[in-house]
């Protein structure tokens, strides 16, 4: 027995041994895939060396002799943080997630495959100004040459997939690609519509999406319902494996007569799914010809949204309609009918690996409007097509986000505007005199209907008779007010000469802009950056006249409705108030969409919560709870607080909005991994909600802030030095980097960072010097 005991002892400890050397191994290759300190390195392509100083926050400072050298360090500098990051944006746009992740994500490269991105980014690219393409591959170059040194020790992600491929300048592309299908989804709408219009009565239809009356109607279609309910329920993962982001933003500007500093001063805070890593960089760009400093993107060469020495922009999402569904009709297995006469599709073939599987050949139809993409389900009866702006040819966005980067006036920047044909953007910007906001992008022009559900395609009725783009979408220059501002509300007037869409969001954020912008004469950046974290939510404070009448017995649902009574709209970290309003108003919107009789399945594409609930207690309730909707808020709010005391015991007073409201930056990846997932990524308690400007939004299922403001900036027109930034999660997207995460208190809190020429703590210097063309 004492035998059988030593030998135990002894595989035991064996065993522990093995668990720690393979700990320490773990631990040693990940501390591989960190950047390190100071370097020298060849970059092919550099015309002159390139000085880089990077400061503790993991902000660089770049100092080169032309643009395209910028544009290489920055490729460089991008791979070194976020090459993981960038090459699984990539390999998501251009189909290939499944040669990486196996048989799951198969539906998403059947997707992105059928509507082509990377073969229209190729065409793209050699349709581009010469200059471009060469910012383009000067950037490859650098990502490359980061690549080159690391191997697959350039990210973490990379000791179990290999080393990355090289980089191209048709994969910059894909990035812009990529974001315009994020922040374009109008065609999702157009299917839900389509598959409850043979559920619902029109006007519980229309009252779903609250606004002017639906112009057209769907023809009946063999399959075209159960076409469109398969493909709603499929399409939203985009981009798997990530979440389809919630997307919204805030900006703001005064003009030098509101401004204390005597400038123009610009606020803007884009808000997209929060994640780890986050989808901006910081970083300043000295060049002889000038500087730039603010938020670029991983994949690309470029300041996304920022400032050179002479103007400051930032963009907030327009809303408009970009996207039509075509219903069109077969004349036989490999032709449909146009206005000439039947037409043969066009078919090419789609190969996909797959890892772990067989591959897969996939045969993709296109119409004269665009790609099939009821194909995605299978046989159906039905054909629809998607045509959408953004996969239109001659996508200059590139150019026109480089001519963004040089403008060096308002009216620069407005002709940069109309070169950006992707997406569609509202871009508020401000120079030394004046301020401006234009509309980036394309917008089709109809021939007939208002594009809110898929239309018959035979006969060419509601074809699209080219673009609206430039001085032919909203501008607005040198307001009499003094100020400009836009949260992603109604851009333009309904009797604008150009219909833009007929799905907008509430204008909450944009009346609490409006509202603190005419508090006193001028503005300091204090007052502006002040503005970004504002915490009132203007929905809950329209609401609450409603809800405090609301009749409710004795208990837990008296109990909150009695804090409600004192409640001014704050939504604090340590108040009981925005929980429980919140949980009230998602029991409501639930019970609403019930009664409605909207299968559960679909209620997530009905409008926002804020839109419809609002509607639902006016008049317009009528046609979705067959009566006052009204009569529902008592079973809510008891349905509400019953879930709350579940979780979080049973005095309301005790709730806080900051324990069960929580930022969550997810890795991409590693949290389909369960614990390890959750360390690769990190939550904090935040304040706001959906309607506040400190947006904060929630995902279904849950309370966590799931998108929001990833970026702050407050712009300063007399001293660029002195504008204020604020990205999150961090700059690295190494999660084992102290730079992952370095910016999420800070940023919760209001905090802002500089950008100075010179940082007061250099931490790490790179050097850059020219190298062979590989």
């Amino acid at each position: 027995m004492r035998r059988i005991l030593r030998i135990g002892r002894a595989l035991l400890g064996v065993v522990v041994v093995l668990v720690l050397l393979a700990g320490i191994g773990l631990a040693g290759a990940l501390w591989l895939t960190l950047p390190g300190g100071d370097l020298r390195a060849d970059l092919p392509g550099l015309a002159a060396p390139v000085e880089v100083v990077i400061d503790p926050d993991g902000i660089p400072r770049v100092r080169a002799g032309s643009e395209t050298d910028v544009a290489a360090a920055l490729g460089f500098l991008h791979a070194r943080e976020r090459m993981a990051q960038m090459d699984l944006m990539r390999r998501a746009a251009s189909g290939e997630l499944a040669a990486l992740a196996g048989p799951a994500v198969l539906p998403m490269d059947r997707m992105t495959r059928t509507l082509g991105l990377r073969r229209r980014a190729h065409a793209d690219l050699a349709a581009l100004p010469a200059d471009t393409r060469a910012m383009l591959e000067a950037y490859a170059n650098g990502v490359n040459a980061w690549i080159g040194l690391r191997g697959r020790f350039a990210a973490p992600e990379f000791l179990l997939t290999g080393a990355p491929a090289p980089w191209t300048a048709v994969d910059s592309l894909l990035w812009g690609k990529t974001m315009s299908l994020w922040l374009s989804g109008n065609w999702r709408t157009e299917l839900a519509r389509l598959a409850l219009a043979e559920k619902l009565p029109p006007a519980s239809l229309a009252a779903l999406w609250p606004g002017p009356p639906l112009q057209q109607q769907a023809e009946a279609s063999p399959g075209l319902g159960e076409a469109a309910t398969r493909l709603a329920a499929v399409l939203p993962a985009f981009p798997a494996p990530f979440t389809l982001p919630q997307t919204a933003s805030n900006a703001w500007a005064v003009d030098a007569g509101r401004s204390a500093t005597g400038a123009p001063l610009l606020a803007g805070d884009p808000h997209l799914g929060f994640g780890l890593p986050g989808i901006w960089y910081l970083a300043r760009l000295e060049t002889p010809t000038g500087t730039l400093s603010g938020a670029t993107a991983p994949g690309v060469p470029f300041v996304v949204i920022g400032q050179n020495d002479r103007i400051a922009w930032s963009f907030t999402t327009t809303g408009a309609d970009t996207q039509d569904l075509f219903i069109e009709t077969p004349a036989g297995p490999e032709s449909y009918l146009t206005p000439e006469g039947p037409r043969p599709y066009e078919v090419r073939e789609e190969h996909i690996q797959v890892r772990g599987g067989p591959d897969e050949v996939l045969s993709v139809r296109e119409t004269r409007h665009g790609p099939v993409i009821s194909d995605l389900v299978g046989p159906t009866g039905a054909v629809l097509a998607l045509a959408a702006a953004n996969l239109a040819p001659g996508d200059t966005a590139a150019a026109g986000l480089l001519a963004l980067n040089r403008a060096r006036s308002v009216a620069d920047a407005g002709a940069a505007a109309a070169a950006i044909t992707s997406p569609v953007q509202n871009l508020m910007v401000a120079d030394r005199q004046g301020i401006g906001l234009f509309v980036t992008g394309r917008v089709p022009l109809r021939r007939a209907g208002d594009g809110a559900r898929p239309v018959p395609g035979a006969e060419g009725h509601y074809d699209w008779a080219g673009f609206a783009s430039g001085a032919q979408l909203p501008h607005q220059v040198a307001p009499a007010a003094g100020w400009l501002a836009n949260a992603n509300e109604r851009i333009a007037p309904a009797d604008f000469p150009v219909f833009l869409g007929r799905d907008w969001f509430d204008d909450a954020r944009a009346r609490r802009i409006q509202a603190l912008l005419d508090q006193g004469d001028t503005r300091t950046q204090a007052d502006l950056a002040a503005m970004q974290v504002d915490t009132v939510d203007l929905v809950a404070r329209d609401l609450l006249p409603r809800l405090r009448a609301v009749a409710v017995p004795d208990g837990l649902p008296r109990a909150a409705l009695a804090l409600l009574a004192e409640w001014d709209g704050q939504t604090r970290l340590n108040l009981p108030q925005p929980l429980i309003f919140n949980a009230w108003m998602r029991q409501l919107n639930a019970a609403i969409l019930a009664r409605a009789g909207v299968p559960a399945a679909a209620r997530a594409a009905a409008a926002p919560w804020t839109t419809l609930v609002p509607h639902a207690l006016g008049p317009g309730g009528a046609a979705l709870c067959g009566g006052d909707c009204s009569a529902l808020l008592p079973d809510a709010l008891a349905a509400a607080t019953a879930e709350l005391s579940a979780a979080y015991g049973p005095d309301p007073a005790s709730w806080h909005w900051g324990t069960a409201h929580e930022a969550r930056f997810e890795h991409p990846i590693l949290r389909a991994f369960g614990r390890l997932g959750g360390m690769a990524g990190a939550r904090i308690a935040a304040p706001g909600d959906d309607s506040t400007l400190f947006r904060a939004g929630m995902g279904p299922g849950s309370f966590d802030a799931v998108h929001g403001a990833g970026l702050r900036g407050v712009f300063d027109l007399a001293d660029p030095d002195r504008s204020l930034f604020m990205v999150v999660p961090g700059q690295s997207g190494n999660p084992a980097s102290r730079l992952a995460r370095n910016f999420i208190e800070r940023w919760r809190d209001g905090g802002m960072v500089t950008i100075r020429a010179e940082p007061e703590v250099v931490d790490v210097r790179l050097h850059l010097t020219p190298g062979a063309q590989p």
